[in-house]
């Protein structure tokens, strides 16, 4: 990495770890009910659970809080499946788009509520603003909201002791929606509008292009058929281009919880390389800084609620160091571009001139370190929001975001999913260490037994099984097969990515797999819906079992968990486990295209 690019690099994440001392401060006593905020917003709280009829004061165990959680979410895909379904007859739809098909209004809505926000359409070009605003947007916080909640319950439970209970699902989504991510997407929203972000209920625009472009259309008749000349030949008219139409709407709004959210789901067809969802370097900054700014902060969230803020540091310092040395893997694997082109005598050095590097993909006005950025920071996250296609990435370069998927991004990670997949490692780095030495684990004071084991294998196998499995589906089969536009090891990689990121709710793909079709619309919905659920069930498993347990006092055989050696531990086992288990994957897939790439084919 150049100056530049450490330049770039660490001044964000100064400005990431400083902005996340406040914005943890302000979770936890949202959290806990102390905030100047919440008592404020009381009379609209309290007009909410009674139309609901929620009782606040009463708590729930785990099993009713991931009952009314899955519920809740339930719910969810089945309003926004209808609103896909009818959205044709609803107002708010100046183009009159109409219904989505049914396997693609299902994976559409299992993805925004998952907050997998995978799209295999254009969005531009197939939903109305109504359903963008009340289906894709209130989604967007309701499943930000969803993880923030989850890992709030786990946190209790590590910080309680002999209680049957880890908080009320209700008042808890309803207050991280209202007293966090709703004010802290306002201000987003103001500033991303600053810069050129559009914010309108407008019909799409026609406009002139400024040079006439022409092709060839067929010549028809009266009657609308082909007119054909002597020899039966179709006969063609020149027809020229004058008009072009650009697309408008509410982009900012649904663009801020998009980021702050980790939801990912773009606007337009080109995410945040559209100009209009991500128009200058500023924006750009804004919303790398938006995807990690809540998951930074919820590590901190975790230290004071637990009453001892080294945990939560010493959790924030392996999710930046993995962080640090991803951004440097992915700068510089796209900085040292393509030697096939040096070959050819292409010079791919940064020069006055140009950047340098592999530009393919990359909107010029970023350039490489901030397209690098930007491709780690939506990878760790569960955030999937694209500035630049992955597809063209170098093959390392593509490796970089696609292994920090499949390590179940808890590097950051998404919106609370980070924190409670961190914390799961952490139960299995302490329980590693425990067999070394002869003594039973303990995280945090907490004694880790066979329960929580079995707990956390469920959360660590089910998105590789997910994944590898519906792989090999895919390339066993001719629907799977069919996809595929690029032949051999890149067409593995974007099965291979396509899976990884439903199943891990990113979102983002190589895109260069056409995944529109039933086969991958119910596949991918599965995975989706499994990957969230089937992990979050089980994490809330654990905080009920831990809520129940005495706190132990540390004694002299106790492993330190906030100093060096467990960031080391932990950040070993995060490689190891989540990593060891998709090599053979990885190796078919990037590892044969880069080898591949250096002999010149």
């Amino acid at each position: 990495m150049n100056p530049n690019n450490v330049l770039q690099t660490g001044l964000f994440l100064v400005v990431l770890l400083a902005a996340a001392v406040p914005v943890a401060r302000h979770v936890a006593k949202v959290m806990d009910g102390t905030s100047r905020v919440v008592r404020v917003g009381a009379p609209l709280e309290r007009l909410l659970y009674r139309v609901a009829g929620v009782d606040p004061s009463k708590e729930m165990g785990w099993k009713h809080y991931a009952i009314a959680t899955i519920a809740f979410n339930t719910f969810g895909v089945g309003f926004l499946y209808l609103l896909l379904r009818v959205q044709g007859g609803l107002p708010g739809n100046p183009q009159q788009f109409g219904a989505m098909t049914v396997d693609g209004a299902f994976n559409t809505a299992v993805s925004f509520v998952t907050n997998t926000n995978w799209q295999d359409y254009s969005p531009e070009q197939t939903v109305g603003y109504l359903a963008q605003m009340l289906g894709f947007t209130v989604q967007n916080f309701l499943s930000a909201a969803t993880g923030i909640v989850v890992v709030i319950a786990l946190i209790r439970g590590f910080a309680r002791h002999t209680a049957q209970t880890i908080g009320n699902f209700w008042v808890d989504i309803t207050r991280v929606t209202l007293y966090v991510l709703v004010p802290m997407s306002a201000v987003i929203a103001a500033l991303l509008m600053s810069q050129g972000v559009i914010q309108n209920f407008s019909a799409y625009q026609d406009v002139p292009v400024l040079q006439a472009t022409h092709y060839a259309a067929p010549k028809l008749d009266a009657q609308g058929n082909p007119v054909k000349d002597a020899k039966g030949n179709a006969v063609t008219v020149d027809t020229p281009v004058t008009t072009q139409t650009i697309a408008m709407g509410p982009v900012a709004s649904q663009e801020a919880i998009k980021m702050l959210g980790t939801n990912g789901g773009g606007f337009f067809n080109g995410n945040s390389a559209h100009p209009y969802e991500n128009p200058t370097p500023f924006s750009n900054f804004l919303q790398i800084f938006s995807i990690l700014i809540i998951p930074a902060a919820l590590c901190l969230v975790f230290g004071q609620m637990i009453a001892d803020r080294r945990q939560g540091v010493a959790v924030l310092a392996v999710m930046t160091i993995a962080f640090a040395v991803c951004v440097a893997g992915e700068i510089g694997a796209e900085q040292s571009g393509n030697p096939a082109l040096t070959a050819l005598h292409v010079d791919q050095s940064a020069s006055a001139l140009q950047p340098g590097g592999n530009m393919e993909g990359k909107e010029t006005r970023f350039g490489i370190a901030q397209s690098g950025i930007f491709t780690v920071a939506t990878t760790a996250a569960s955030c999937g929001a694209v500035d630049t296609m992955h597809d063209s990435l170098t093959p390392l370069g593509g490796l970089i975001p696609l292994l920090l998927i499949q390590l179940g991004e808890v590097i950051f990670g998404g919106v609370g999913s980070g924190l409670y997949g961190m914390l799961v490692f952490a139960l299995l780095a302490v329980f590693v260490a425990g067999l070394m030495i002869g003594r039973t684990p303990e995280y945090v004071g907490k004694k880790i037994e066979a329960y929580e084991m079995k707990m956390v294998s469920i959360v660590v196998l089910l998105t590789p099984l997910l994944v590898l499995v519906g792989t090999s589906i895919a390339v066993l089969t001719d629907a799977g097969r069919a996809g595929i536009m690029n032949p051999g090891a890149h067409g593995f990689s974007e099965i291979l990515y396509a899976f990884s990121s439903a199943a891990n709710n990113n979102g983002s793909a190589f895109a260069g797999l056409t995944v529109n079709t039933p086969f991958y619309n119910w596949l991918t919905g599965v995975a989706m819906w499994f990957g969230r659920f089937g992990s979050i069930v089980p994490v809330l498993a654990i905080a009920g079992s831990l809520a129940s347990k005495k706190r132990i006092a540390a004694t002299g055989g106790t492993l330190p968990t906030h100093g060096a050696l467990f960031v080391v531990l932990l950040l070993g086992t995060v490689l190891l486990v989540g990593a060891l288990t998709y090599v053979p994957a990885l190796a078919l897939g990037p590892g044969v295209e880069h080898l591949m790439m250096i002999v010149g084919h």
